[in-house]
C-alpha cells in the first residue's frame, strides 16, 4: 500500500482521530511514520518577544511528543518535526520527499464551526494535490481506527475516477473488506434543469448501459489486481438536485460503509488546482473516513 503515513495535527479533537487513523494504517501497512505541527509565521510575527516564541515552540514540542507516545501504544515508530511556514504548503513539500506517501488529516481544524465544512488547510492540501489524502471526520466513532469491513470506490468512468481503484483493492486486500463499486446515474443532470417532459426512455436505456460499461471496466481493474476480493458492483439513479454526492452519501449511510475511496475529480472538472464538486460535497457530508486520490497520483 503505502511506504509512509504523513501526520500532520493541531491539537484538535479531529487531528487526534485522525493521528490514530493515520496510525492504525501504518501498522497495517508497515509504513514509516512522519507526524508535524506547523506553526505558521503570522503567528510568530505577532508574538512581541523571544520568550513567548520560545513557550509556543515548547508547547508544540509537547504536543508532538504526546503524538509520539501514542504511536509507540500503537507498537510503531513515528518521526515528530515542528516546521515552521504554510501549514498546507509544508505539508505538501515534506510529502514531496518521502516514498509512497498518504497525507492523513481531520476533516476540521482548530478554527472551522461547522461540521459540513472542512478546515482551510486540509482543503488546500487537498487541492495540492502532490499525494493521495486520507480525511478522517469529525464525529464517527469507531471502537477501532480504520476498522475496515466495507469499502466504497464510486466510479464515473473517468482517468481520475480509474486511479482510486488501485488503492482501494490494496486496502481492501490488507484488510479483507468487501469493495461495492458504485456508478450513479444523475438523470437530472442528464435532462438538464429546464427538461420538464422527463427523459425519453430510450435516452435512460443508453445511458444506464453506459453506466453497466463503466462498472464492467471497474470490476476487470479490480480482479487485474486482487482477484480474490470480494466485490459487489452497483447502479443508482439520481432525480433529484442532489445528484452523484447524494447518492453517494445515502449509499454510505444505508450500506454501513467504513471508508469511501475516490478520485479527486471526475469526468466534468477541467481545472488542475480546483477540487472536484462531486468529491469536495462527499468530504462535507459523509461521516466515514474517505481517501482522495489525486489526478496525477499512481498506485
Amino acid at each position: 500500500m503505502y511506504e509512509s503515513v504523513i501526520v500532520a495535527v493541531d491539537g484538535s479533537d479531529d487531528a487526534r482521530r485522525a493521528a490514530r487513523t493515520g496510525f492504525a494504517l501504518a501498522r497495517k501497512a508497515g509504513a514509516s511514520v512522519r507526524v508535524l505541527n506547523v506553526l505558521e509565521r503570522s503567528l510568530l510575527d505577532v508574538l512581541r518577544s523571544s520568550s513567548d516564541r520560545d513557550q509556543i515552540r515548547e508547547e508544540r514540542m509537547e504536543l508532538l511528543a504526546e503524538f509520539e507516545s501514542e504511536a509507540t501504544a500503537y507498537g510503531i515508530e513515528a518521526e515528530t518535526s515542528l516546521l515552521e511556514g504554510k501549514p498546507s504548503a509544508q505539508i505538501a513539500a515534506v510529502a514531496e520527499d518521502e516514498p509512497n506517501p498518504v497525507i492523513v488529516l481531520g476533516r476540521q481544524g482548530r478554527s472551522t464551526v461547522s461540521r459540513k465544512l472542512m478546515g482551510g488547510v486540509t482543503e488546500r492540501v487537498l487541492e495540492a494535490g502532490v499525494a493521495p489524502v486520507l480525511v478522517e471526520p469529525a464525529d464517527k466513532s469507531r471502537s477501532e481506527p480504520l476498522e475496515l469491513r466495507e469499502i466504497l470506490l464510486p466510479t464515473d468512468g473517468s482517468s481520475n475516477a480509474d486511479r482510486a481503484i488501485p488503492h482501494g483493492g490494496a486496502l481492501a486486500t490488507e484488510t479483507g473488506a468487501r469493495v461495492h463499486l458504485l456508478s450513479v446515474l444523475d438523470l437530472q443532470r442528464a435532462g438538464g434543469v429546464f427538461n420538464a417532459g422527463g427523459l425519453k426512455a430510450e435516452f435512460v436505456e443508453h445511458l444506464e448501459s453506459e453506466v453497466d460499461d463503466i462498472l464492467e471496466s471497474a470490476v476487470t481493474a479490480v480482479a487485474d489486481q486482487a482477484p480474490s476480493l470480494d466485490v459487489q458492483t452497483v447502479r443508482r439513479k439520481s432525480t433529484n438536485f442532489d445528484g452523484v454526492s447524494g447518492a453517494i452519501e445515502t449509499y454510505t449511510e444505508t450500506e454501513d460503509i467504513d471508508l469511501v475511496v475516490m478520485g479527486s475529480h471526475g469526468r466534468s472538472n477541467v481545472s488542475r488546482q480546483v477540487l472536484g464538486s462531486v468529491t469536495s460535497t462527499v468530504l462535507r457530508s459523509v461521516d466515514v473516513p474517505v481517501l482522495v486520490v489525486p489526478r496525477d497520483v499512481q498506485a
